[in-house]
């Protein structure tokens, strides 16, 4: 039985989706709206280029036997700006031309576009069970919504309403200055800039941002030959409590991002709410619901009942860039049907 949100695709057949990283490959096969199966997660290093862990994926029995015949659209999410019919990843060796991938899978169609500009547009598809509300507030409806990720690097978005539509947004967010809002984030800015002389929001506000930030912190208690530790290691003994360093630079990582945040919502007047995305926030569980996140999200002196009226939520479906290339896909399969019958 489908859900209100399920629809019967076209005659086509089912959509090839796709979520490229630059460690792993996660496909699926959409066969009705918002209903991904056979979803498989490929190494990237195994596979000398997409098109050939594209090709393994459709070889694959269990997705034979859903998509007997050749798949006709597809829709890819990727880790790398997308500007130009050539694609070049920062964080792989995978370089393709949009075009003769295309024509070398016998797509009819294929769009491509950047993980976060996916992630936006997902946001109006979650379903309840697939986010979780961080403090007060009460989205409003048609209104901006906002969406940051903290990970490898710092990720900003945001998506705009515009009659039936959304329109993301393309955005380096992540890369504007960083702001201190007490004296210990004066000293830890302090800190980064004896190795950058500009430190944005991503520089701290990451996961290399975590092992800068215990580093400074470990200065700054001058605790005597601090353990080398990377981003992993910082959050599981901040976890486990094992490390107050660690503690410490978690919580202040949770509140750096509220007020990152909280910036994003009065930028865009994300009146509809701001979402958190990323690798590493939803790995901290309780930790980061009471940590000063939503405080900080907040402190913005009179403008603090504006801000405590916008909902934050963290994204907790497993594979959210699937609901976003799935929509960008529909939306552009709808307008070749609709410029077809002018």
């Amino acid at each position: 039985m489908l859900t209100k949100n399920q629809k019967i695709l076209d005659g086509a057949g089912p959509r090839l989706l796709a979520d490229i990283g630059g460690t792993n490959a996660r496909f699926a096969l959409e066969t009705v709206s918002h209903r991904f199966e056979a979803i498989t997660v490929l190494s990237c290093n195994a596979y000398p280029d997409l098109q050939a862990a594209i090709t393994a994926y459709l070889a694959r029995e269990e997705v034979k036997a859903l998509c007997p015949q050749a798949v006709q659209h597809a829709a890819i999410a990727i880790a790398n700006p997308v500007d130009s019919d050539v694609v070049s990843m920062t964080n792989h060796h995978w370089t393709f031309s949009i075009e003769a991938l295309r024509q070398a899978c016998g797509f009819q169609d294929l769009v491509v576009v950047n993980d976060f500009t996916a992630l936006a547009m997902a946001l109006p598809h979650l379903a309840e069970h697939e986010k979780l509300q961080v403090g007060g507030g009460q989205a409003q409806a048609q209104r901006a919504i906002g969406l940051i990720g903290p990970g490898t690097g710092l990720g900003v978005s945001g998506i705009i309403p515009s009659g039936q539509h959304w329109i993301p947004l393309c955005s380096e967010g992540g890369h504007v200055s960083f702001s201190p809002a007490d004296d210990t984030e004066i000293e830890i800015l302090r800190y980064a800039r004896k190795e950058y002389a500009h430190v944005s929001a991503e520089r701290l506000i990451s996961g290399m941002g975590l092992e800068i930030m215990y580093r400074a912190l470990s200065h700054m208690d001058q605790v005597p030959n601090p353990e080398d530790m990377n981003a992993a290691d910082i959050t599981r003994r901040a976890l486990d409590g094992s490390c107050p360093v660690c503690v410490r630079t978690v919580e202040y990582f949770c509140a750096m991002l509220g007020t990152i945040a909280g910036n994003l919502a009065m930028t865009l007047g994300a009146t509809g709410g701001v979402y958190i995305g990323g690798g590493i926030v939803p790995r901290l569980g309780e930790f980061f619901n009471t940590s000063a996140f939503r405080q900080r999200f907040e402190a913005k002196g009179r403008f603090a009942t504006y801000l405590a009226q916008i909902p934050t939520f963290l994204i907790t479906a497993e594979y959210p860039a699937f609901l976003g290339v799935s929509a960008i896909l529909r939306e552009r399969l709808s307008g070749a049907v609709n410029a077809a019958q002018v």
